[in-house]
């Protein structure tokens, strides 16, 4: 069984303090009391570790990021860092955006969902434990697979000291900044979000990089 960790009875009386809204009675921590204690109760009866990071509860097996707690404004999830590698017998996992490659959700809205999935949360994190003993990976889509914006591909072309920048970033780095502009449906946006992050590309600085 799973100590439980304070800075999780933290999490859950003030929230991840990530934003402005931390501490308050705004804080989205406080639209799910119910549904989180029941999901930390839940994964307490496992094998995992419960520790806090990125302000959060994450939990572990053997030091390895298994899933992570989250609340959100619509709902709060369960995410498994290698959902992707699950089979998912019961359907019920979501992925939460079309270029999430790896993560996968179990989101709920009530106390009542939960119950319902108990055994089936328990089995799946057994699952994501057991994908860890094995050391699978998940096959990550490489960079170059990525579409470039038509937007970003203008200025490499007018520019390229900027190209050469943003070819010198990490892979990780390119594939964070190429999500971002593309996930704007509008051509202005995409525009606008290119040039501001030119300053930081050319100093070699990944889109949530601190600095």
């Amino acid at each position: 069984m799973t100590k439980m960790n304070p800075g999780v009875d933290n999490y859950l009386a003030v929230g991840c303090g990530r934003c402005p809204l931390g501490g308050t009675p705004d804080c989205k921590v406080h639209n799910w009391p119910d549904v989180l204690a029941k999901l930390r109760t839940i994964l307490l009866e496992t094998a995992l570790t419960e520790e806090v990071k990125w302000s959060v509860p994450c939990y572990t097996f053997d030091g390895k990021n298994v899933l992570i707690m989250s609340a959100l404004k619509e709902y709060c999830a369960l995410g498994f860092f290698k959902g992707v590698l699950l089979q998912d017998p019961e359907g019920v996992l979501i992925q939460s955006t079309k270029n999430m490659q790896a993560e996968r959700q179990f989101r709920f809205t009530n106390v009542q969902q939960v119950a319902e999935l108990e055994q089936v949360i328990k089995a799946y994190v057994q699952e994501a434990i057991e994908v860890e003993k094995a050391g699978l990976e998940v096959a990550y889509k490489e960079t170059a697979q990525f579409d470039v914006p038509d937007e970003l591909q203008t200025v490499f072309d007018e520019d390229p000291a900027f190209r050469e920048a943003f070819q010198s970033l990490t892979p990780g780095r390119q594939r964070g900044y190429l999500l971002y502009f593309s996930g704007a449906k509008q051509s202005k946006t995409r525009i606008s979000r290119i040039e501001k992050c030119m300053p930081q590309i050319f100093e070699g600085i990944g889109l949530h990089d601190r600095y």
